[in-house]
């Protein structure tokens, strides 16, 4: 019987082998061409990029990473908000009178009470001064009296820049006013107060007579209730929140969540705490330390943030929460993205940018879910990454053919489809 030489039988062997793991393990797949730009635009960069559409993942890029959200902070407060209150939800701000009125005098003082509508204004002292008028009131032997209570009076979180007080958000009260600012823009600390002297001020241009300067304080028990304004509709405000990124809204409004969702008076930490049990009832493990993004402490994962959006999918406020947030070329958005069919939320800190929200895939005629993070570049730098992922995912990513390739550490996942 013929026999090959040993080296040669030895050869064959290998080939043989060889054939047979490669029949058994097929190549990887090249990823598509729009999935090796992104790889690109993102390649030696601290980015974290989530890209979903129709409950699946198109793009994944180092998602088990926890980063920090800067403003898409305020996204998903939107959402635990929506979940918790209606969008047709109304914000009261009330006017009280402690004493009896006798012949059109008042003897005792009028009571503003706030309950978190960060948009009272003059306007709505005017409103407040003709009521108390309809209602024959024409001489207050006492004061206009806001109240500072509804809110603990707490200005700071974890995570915050000591200038954040002064420069980026203002007091978050129960009774606001003016934004809580002056007319130089300076954050101020005695809003309702504010508020009760602007009120004095139209009720004796109306010609109704106030003995005693305007004051603030906890109201006492008895109070008789004279007028109640209702603030614009919870999406109405949501809206004007995330369009401009108003830390003022995010923080007020937070309070106000927190209020309800922990009960008491509300605060920044028990807004922070609403966010979390929001996210974990759908689980996500996320870190909130506040409502409005200005926490370095704040983190979520990008695909995690995916996944909430995928739940806002499925409630009937969905079209109210992407229609809060900005598209290209508005809000936040300004300059940027103009002419993409894009809702997204932006966030900026220093060394810390971010854009999530919905993205329209031209490709698969629906909207897609995305969530970028990064930190370490400058704004500038970060931005343009941002908007080259965006405009690829709207004009090029489809489901297509599956393409799995292995991740080059646990933390990266390129694509898991």
């Amino acid at each position: 019987m013929f026999r090959l030489p040993p080296i040669v039988r030895a050869s064959v062997s290998v080939v043989l082998v060889l054939l047979v793991v490669g029949a058994a393990t097929p190549a990887a797949a090249v990823p598509p061409p729009w999935k090796q730009d992104i790889n690109e635009a993102v390649a030696g960069h601290d980015v974290s990029v989530a890209i979903g559409f129709d409950g699946g993942w198109l793009y994944r890029r180092d998602t088990w990473d926890r980063m920090t959200p800067a403003s898409n902070q305020k996204l998903v407060f939107s959402m635990a908000l929506l979940q918790k209150a209606s969008i047709d939800t109304h914000i009261r701000t009330r006017l009280f009178a402690k004493g009896a009125t006798t012949n059109g005098v008042l003897r005792g003082n009028l009571w503003i009470v706030g309950h978190g509508d960060p948009e009272v204004d003059r306007a709505t002292m005017a409103a407040l001064a003709r009521a108390v008028e309809d209602a024959g009131i024409r001489k207050v032997r006492g004061r206009v009296m806001g109240a500072t209570t509804g809110f603990q009076r707490d200005w700071w979180a974890p995570g915050w820049q000591d200038y954040f007080p002064r420069d980026y958000i203002a007091l978050p009260t129960a009774l606001t006013f003016e934004g809580n600012q002056d007319a130089r823009g300076v954050h101020i600390r005695d809003p309702e107060r504010r508020a009760a002297r602007s009120l004095t001020k139209r009720l004796r241009a109306l010609g109704v007579v106030v003995t005693m300067d305007a004051g603030a304080g906890a109201p006492p028990t008895g109070l008789h209730r004279i007028e109640t304004l209702v603030s614009d509709p919870l999406g109405a405000l949501i809206s004007r929140m995330n369009r401009r990124s108003r830390n003022f809204y995010a923080e007020v409004l937070g309070k106000w969540l927190g209020g309800l969702v922990i009960g008491g008076a509300g605060s920044i930490a028990k807004g922070a705490q609403a966010i979390g049990r929001f996210a974990a009832a759908h689980g996500v493990s996320l870190v909130a330390r506040d409502a409005s993004g200005l926490s370095y402490g704040n983190r979520i994962r990008t695909q995690d943030l995916v996944k909430l959006l995928w739940f806002a999918e499925t409630r009937p406020w969905e079209t109210t929460l992407r229609g809060s947030l900005p598209t290209g070329g508005q809000g936040t958005l300004e300059g940027r993205l103009v002419g993409v069919q894009v809702r997204a939320k932006t966030g900026t800190l220093i060394d810390i940018s971010a854009l999530s929200g919905w993205v329209w895939l031209e490709r698969e005629g629906a909207w897609g879910e995305f969530s970028i993070m990064s930190r370490g570049m400058s704004k500038s730098q970060a931005v343009a990454i941002e908007d080259r992922i965006v405009r690829i995912v709207a004009n090029r990513a489809s489901l297509g053919a599956p393409a799995r390739f292995p991740s080059t550490d646990a933390g990266s996942m390129l694509d898991v489809s």
